[in-house]
């Protein structure tokens, strides 16, 4: 019963690189990232907010390096993680060195920012030497001068001029390890600088919305810029920067996937906004669903409906469903068919135990296959 989308998406063609054990570009599904907002040099807290990161399926996370002791503290940071770290540099050309010596999977850094020819093959080097890759991050707020003198503020020309320009200085090195962005703050002028560079390049692009704003704000932005350029199979790998802590900006990157039926973890819910009709509390059923199925990874469409006006036919189309009854008794569904009524009272905790049951059944023959 897992939902499948009405338009399958084209990806664009992207080279394929690899950031530590994640593969990025190419065939290889688009990835999540987040940021961290601890400092680097606390150790405990980085990697605290890190697991809690992977624990919302974050793929691969970014920590800011600003200084030798954060890019020294990245050794046991990287240590005590599971998925790659890349350290986010910006203008120090030593600072990269030490965070690929200390096992950074990629290099976050503009290689046209950080000085003469020589420091640049010294970062090159450091980066071929402890198989780090790259990534050029060009941002509207941070455009070079020549730039913003030639085309007087940013625009999308200038954001993928100034991506080409720092693109052309790693491949002189013969360094093709590498995935681009051109992010802004404005909607129109990411999504443009984004479409008029996947016409001209093959590289993995890094898309994001930056600066988007706190949790409803930012969300919304990003799901309709981000969103636009998924659905236009442009984007190899998404961070949604957010003004919230770095494990909702991996919820609303995973949403973002699952909606358009790109990947698919965890339980998507199917729920009505609720009205008159309803036959328990739709609202606080949902929330309180969110909260208790968190910790499921396994890919379940689970539909909450308050009443039998809609609530059917969605269940036709969910792996497990809730449709709102008389009499204090809802319908269950179980692969589109009515299988048992349950009383309101015990409504919750009997559907987290049905989607923990189904998640078991579904997860068998994954694990099966691997092995």
């Amino acid at each position: 019963m897992s939902y499948r989308p009405y338009q399958q998406i084209a990806r664009r063609r992207s080279r394929r690189i690899q950031v530590g054990s994640v593969p990025v570009g190419g065939d290889a599904p688009i990835t999540v990232q987040t940021m961290t907002n601890t400092p680097t040099t606390d150790i405990v807290a980085t990697v605290a907010q890190i697991r809690r990161a992977q624990a919302a399926g974050v793929d691969i996370v970014r920590v800011s390096c600003p200084d030798q002791e954060s890019a020294l503290a990245l050794r046991e940071i990287v240590r005590q993680v599971d998925v790659p770290v890349v350290a986010d540099i910006h203008f120090h050309y030593r600072r990269a060195i030490e965070a690929a010596q200390s096992g950074a999977a990629c290099l976050r850094i503009n290689p046209g920012n950080i000085g003469s020819p020589e420091r640049v093959r010294e970062v090159v080097k450091a980066a071929r030497d402890h198989g780090c890759s790259m990534r050029i991050g060009v941002n509207a707020g941070s455009l070079e001068r020549h730039l913003l003198e030639k085309y007087g503020e940013p625009n999308p020309e200038a954001l993928v001029e100034s991506a080409l320009e720092h693109a052309k200085i790693l491949q002189d090195h013969d360094f093709h390890e590498f995935k681009i962005s051109v992010k802004a703050s404005d909607v129109f002028l990411a999504v443009a600088a984004y479409q008029q560079l996947a016409e001209i390049c093959d590289h993995p692009l890094h898309i994001g919305i930056t600066e988007a704003g706190g949790r409803r704000t930012g969300t919304v932005k990003s799901a309709i810029g981000l969103g636009s350029l998924l659905w236009a199979g442009i984007g190899d790998t998404v961070r949604v920067s957010l003004s919230a802590e770095p494990e909702e900006e991996v919820s609303v990157g995973w949403e973002l996937l699952k909606s358009l039926g790109i990947r698919h973890r965890g339980v998507r819910i199917i729920s009505c906004p609720s009205c008159a009709r309803q036959g328990f509390d739709v609202i606080r059923t949902v929330a309180a669903l969110e909260e208790k199925l968190a910790h499921i990874e396994t890919a379940i469409t689970l539909s909450i409906i308050g009443c039998v006006v809609n609530g059917p036919g969605e269940a036709l189309m969910t792996d497990l469903g809730l449709t709102g009854g008389g009499n204090g008794r809802h319908m269950i569904y179980n692969a589109g068919k009515t299988d048992h009524t349950i009383p309101a009272e015990r409504m919750v905790d009997h559907i987290v135990e049905l989607v923990e049951a189904k998640a078991a059944e579904l997860a068998g023959p994954v694990k099966a296959a691997a092995e």
